[in-house]
């Protein structure tokens, strides 16, 4: 039976729910430094902590593609819950860690889990929403990401109250709470020709083997371009953009963090929210309606980048990262749904795997390179440059991604 309209916006709901702690459990170690550094002396090395941060980004990206090849073989309800209940229980584990290499290897475990979440919850959302609400769907499930960023961000807050290890304690438990709350109330979706969910698709076949109707696809890999291009500066806003406020406008790091967090964050949840509603209006009148809307997403954030790069001014400043963050929200709102206008249900998780490991490669390139930017007194203007990519992305995205349908069929 077809699910009804009222479901399947509790399943965004729930998922949003998954998404933000995913975000918020990877994001609050980041800010928990001079809490921890006290006790695990270790972490006072900023090469230290770097070599911990990296390890989640690299296996992260390692294990998008095998996530999305185990998502779209198993019950995607339950690898969900699986995956939330292991990070959340690595966040609480954290907690009692009293070593560097205690908490790499958390770190790395983590990396692992919350992997296996993007690729499932993205094509179990877009099985729910299949036609007029798929974008709006798919944004709205964004913005918990948005929002678990921006919360994980409080965790020193936190820890200065009670205590590092309180701090790690009591987000843990959260999300093993919620993983007991969702074993009852999602569903996984099934159509009358799916094989059960509950066992794999097709026994016995490799799961190699299922990529190469994926990697035999031209439209899939101009997507992993247009994908990866534009997470440069996605990446380099979320690691970078706070440096690049307090040296273009010469306020100190405590103004500069929150000022350019919350106008990223800000502007993005309007962007994915705006990108979804129009999208899924404009692909009743036109097939292309999503790319359209995803490319004037990018086209967005080519002057907000030049803007960024070289303004000194707060309103240049500002406006250029709210411009930035209301396009970017606009292209990440239609990512699975294009996705789904040219790769079957069948390997969509797959596809989205590695969308995810490009993106999360791009992430650590970009990291790295702007980084050495900064050392040589060149961050604005490298973030500038960033924006002639972006335009040839823009530029391939628009003339070869030609959709023929809404929903691919098998």
């Amino acid at each position: 039976m077809k699910p009804s309209k009222t479901y399947s916006w509790v399943v965004v709901g729930l998922l949003w729910g998954v998404a933000l702690l995913n975000y918020m459990d990877r994001q609050m170690l980041s800010t928990m430094k001079p809490a921890m550094q006290h006790d695990i002396t270790e972490l006072q090395s900023a090469t230290n902590f770097g070599y911990l941060m990296a390890i989640f980004l690299w296996i992260y990206g390692c294990m998008s593609p095998v996530s999305g090849i185990i998502a779209d073989k198993f019950n995607r309800k339950w690898l969900i819950v699986g995956s939330l209940f292991v990070w959340s229980g690595v966040t609480f584990t954290m907690g009692y860690a009293r070593t560097f290499n205690e908490l790499y290897w958390l770190r790395a475990i983590m990396g692992v889990s919350e992997a296996l979440y993007i690729p499932a919850g993205l094509s179990l959302i877009a099985d729910y929403h299949q036609h007029k609400t798929r974008s709006l769907a798919v944004g709205i499930h964004m913005t918990g990401f948005y929002l678990g960023q921006a919360i994980g961000g409080f965790g020193a807050t936190v820890a200065a109250s009670y205590s590092w290890q309180a701090t790690f304690h009591s987000f843990g438990m959260i999300g093993i709470v919620y993983a007991c709350a969702l074993m009852i109330g999602l569903k996984e979706y099934r159509k009358k020709e799916m094989v059960p969910a509950t066992q794999p698709a097709t026994p016995g076949v490799s799961f190699l083997k299922g990529l190469v109707p994926l990697f035999s696809n031209m439209a899939f890999w101009v997507i992993l371009f247009y994908f990866a291009v534009p997470s440069l500066p996605g990446w380099a806003t979320k690691n970078w953009l706070p440096t690049l406020f307090a040296g273009n406008l010469n306020i100190p790091m405590s103004e500069a963090g929150p000022l350019s967090t919350i106008t990223i964050a800000s502007s993005s949840f309007l962007g994915v929210i705006t990108g979804g509603i129009l999208s899924d209006k404009w692909i009743q009148k036109n097939i292309r309606g999503r790319v359209y809307t995803s490319a004037i997403g990018i086209a967005l954030t080519i002057p907000a980048l030049l803007l960024l790069g070289s303004g000194h001014t707060l309103i240049h400043i500002v406006g250029a990262a709210l411009c930035f963050g209301f396009g970017y929200g606009m292209f990440d709102a239609n990512n699975m749904p294009i996705l789904c206008q040219f790769v079957p249900a069948r390997s969509r998780a797959t596809a989205y795997g590695m969308m995810n490991m490009v993106g999360v490669f791009s992430g650590a390139f970009i990291t790295n390179l702007l980084g050495k930017s900064t050392d040589g007194g060149h961050l604005g203007r490298d973030f500038a440059m960033l924006a002639v990519i972006v335009l040839v992305a823009l530029v391939v995205q628009l003339y070869f991604l030609r959709p023929k349908e809404n929903d691919l069929a098998e």
